[in-house]
């Protein structure tokens, strides 16, 4: 195994577990962050991109470009999902104002742009609705030839959504673009289900990280405030799920993937109670060829372990060792 850093773009859209996600990035050895995009989802586009700079700022990176992507879906209106992120989506109470300039690239034309200088280089981990990654394919079909790995953070995998019974919130949002990436690249996929049931910090273990006095610790403790409090309201359940830095820990850490499946995955792009849906065809119903590689079991327990130390300021992979 190569020792070299694995080079990511982080395609965003920056609220409370998307940070947590850029500081596990920015605080490990395993990973260099080459490019962080943003595109349209959980809260006001301009406040994204600042909770963005103001997250790599924090983590003392100043050599990372935020550059700014789609402000809206493809072909469909959406909502924002400040009522589980707080209103600036850092947990209510920040609203990071840097004074950082953003890349002069759109997006998608940086996705496709560095693709192109440096192929079977970059890992895309898209945290976000897919907008961006289907914008970048229409400029380069053949994009999937010209990255190493594709991670995603959407879908439901045969379990109920978080926004709709039907639907995942990143592939309700861009229902379109889920579908045209699943349809042409070769994607893990970290779903809400693995999140859910792998990837959930319960009260007394959010109670324990805030305990940790650092500013992550601090940020930390804002956000998973709100985060509880909209569980307790909506779920009657003290509880924190962390889809996104789950995410990212597996990229840092494949080793955490305990169980994966290649299946068959289509996303239900048409207006209505199913909008967003993902097809998983687990029993090879359809003739459709399976690419998708469905994560099915997570190490919830070494990822808690990366997790904490990363609040810490240390390393989140001398966790593992």
């Amino acid at each position: 195994m190569s020792n070299r850093p694995r080079r990511v773009i982080v395609d965003t859209d920056t609220a409370g577990d998307d940070s947590q996600a850029l500081l596990l990035a920015a605080a490990t050895d395993r990973v260099a962050i080459e490019g962080v995009t943003i595109g349209a989802g959980n809260v006001a586009f301009d406040r994204q991109v600042e909770n963005a700079k103001y997250t790599l700022d924090l983590a003392g990176v100043d050599d990372v470009t935020v550059y700014e992507g789609a402000r809206g879906p493809l072909l469909v209106p959406f909502e924002h999902a400040d009522h589980i992120h707080g209103e600036g989506g850092l947990g209510g109470e920040r609203f990071p104002e840097t004074g950082i300039p953003s890349g002069d690239a759109y997006g998608p034309d940086f996705i496709v742009e560095r693709a192109r200088e440096n192929p079977g280089e970059f890992t895309l981990v898209c945290l976000a609705p897919l907008t961006n990654v289907a914008l970048a394919l229409r400029r380069e079909p053949d994009l999937g030839e010209l990255l190493d790995s594709v991670w995603v953070m959407g879908g439901n995998a045969n379990c109920p959504g978080n926004v709709t019974p039907a639907a995942e919130y990143n592939f309700w949002v861009d229902p379109h673009a889920a579908r045209k990436v699943l349809r042409e690249l070769d994607v893990t996929l970290f779903d809400w289900g693995v999140s859910v049931r792998d990837a959930t910090f319960d009260g007394d273990t959010l109670d324990g990280f805030a305990g940790i006095e650092t500013e992550f610790g601090e940020l930390f403790g804002e956000i998973a405030d709100a985060g509880r409090a909209f569980n307790r309201e909506t779920h009657g359940e003290d509880q924190a799920t962390q889809p996104d830095p789950a995410t990212m820990a597996a990229v840092i850490a494949p080793s955490l993937v305990e169980e994966a499946g290649t299946y068959h995955v289509a996303v239900d792009d048409r207006e209505g109670l199913t909008r967003g849906y993902s097809a998983v065809d687990e029993n090879g119903l359809t003739e459709d060829e399976p690419r998708t590689r469905v994560v099915e079991s997570f190490d919830g327990d070494r990822f808690e372990a990366m997790f904490r130390a990363m609040l810490r300021g240390d390393a989140p992979e001398t966790a593992l060792e």
